[in-house]
This record gives C-alpha cells, sequence and structure tokens, in this order.
C-alpha cells in the first residue's frame, strides 16, 4: 500500500513539474514595442503620445493560454508627446505627478479567450497612486515563432479609461463649452515578446 501510495505522489509531483515546464517567460523587445496614447485637444485633435521607458513580464501558457499572466511597470518621467512643454506639464502635478508617482503599473487578474485568436485580458491598472480595474482587448498573440535564433511572440491591445477616475483631473473649460482636454483616454499597446532563457 505505501509502494503504491508513493508512487501515487511521484507520479503527481511529475504532472505538477511538467505543467510548471509548460509555461515559459516573455518580456518586451524594446525597440519594436510602442505604448500609446490618445486625447482629444479643443475637442476635436487628436493628441498622441508615448511611454518610451518601461518593462516586463508576460508567463506564457501555451497548454491554457487563460492561465497566461501579464505584469507591467513604466516610467511615468518618460512620457513622450514630441512637446518639451506639454510633456512637462504632463508630468507636473497637474497630471501624472511623476515626482511623487513615479510608476504606472499593470497587472492582470484573468485572462478570457473573446473569438479566433482574441482575448480580453482584465487587470489592475495604477496611475497616481489609484487603481482601477481596466480590460484590455488583445489580437493575438501571434506565434511563438522562431525569429534570428529566438523565440518571438506579438500582441495588440487597446482600452479606454477615464482619467478622472485616477486623479489626473486637470482641463480647462472652453469659453462656448466644453473642455480643453477629454477625459477618456484611448490607450495603444502594440508589443513584440521575446522568450527568456
Amino acid at each position: 500500500m505505501m509502494k503504491h501510495l508513493l508512487s501515487f505522489f511521484a507520479f503527481s509531483l511529475l504532472l505538477s513539474m511538467a505543467g510548471a515546464a509548460s509555461a515559459s517567460t516573455w518580456t518586451f523587445d524594446d525597440p519594436h514595442t510602442n505604448i500609446r496614447f490618445r486625447t482629444k485637444h479643443l475637442m476635436v485633435v487628436d493628441v498622441w503620445g508615448k511611454f518610451n521607458t518601461f518593462s516586463g513580464t508576460i508567463t506564457y501558457d501555451p497548454k491554457d493560454i487563460t492561465k497566461s499572466k501579464v505584469d507591467v511597470t513604466i516610467d511615468v518621467a518618460s512620457v513622450d508627446t514630441d512637446n518639451e512643454k506639454r510633456d512637462n506639464h504632463l508630468r507636473s502635478a497637474d497630471f501624472f505627478d511623476a515626482e511623487n508617482y513615479p510608476k504606472m503599473t499593470f497587472v492582470s487578474k484573468k485572462i478570457e479567450k473573446a473569438g479566433a485568436g482574441k482575448l480580453k485580458i482584465i487587470g489592475d491598472l495604477t496611475i497616481r497612486g489609484v487603481t482601477r480595474e481596466v480590460t484590455l482587448d488583445v489580437d493575438g498573440p501571434t506565434g511563438p515563432f522562431g525569429f534570428m535564433k529566438m523565440n518571438k511572440m506579438a500582441a495588440h491591445a487597446t482600452t479606454v479609461i477615464n482619467r478622472m477616475d485616477y486623479g489626473v483631473n486637470w482641463n480647462m473649460p472652453l469659453a462656448k463649452g466644453g473642455l480643453l482636454v477629454s477625459e477618456d483616454v484611448d490607450i495603444v499597446i502594440d508589443a513584440e515578446l521575446n522568450e527568456m532563457k
């Protein structure tokens, strides 16, 4: 009886180890990854920005992608809208308050399949110390596939947030109605991923 019990535990341990081995860890290929955002200025003009410094890990489970995990950190001071004066304003306490809240984070809580080649990644987005749940609509990931002696994947993700939910409240009313800067912010992520060895 003891022999069979030990064999069962050994088999269970092997299954557990095999399951753990099936998941792999991936990081951003920085030159081929963009984390961008878009707001409306004067009600009609699109203003695009991006963050130049970020890091993250994706734990990818090819057997069950819903068990994968995403963890991303963004350096707020790296905000870049191609206008130095505007970027400095965004870093100030009026917007991101980069001095007191230098990091923005996203940590996934759940991943769901949303059709062929599509996912929904539900997770916590933290900006200025305020955490709210958001859902990323994802195309992909494509791959994994080999390229130049590396394993790679790629994905495209979008979501919309209301910046007021995170205490990013600065604005200016327009004389004929409306606001200088939109409250809704479109977020667009184009990510290439490299498998960590």
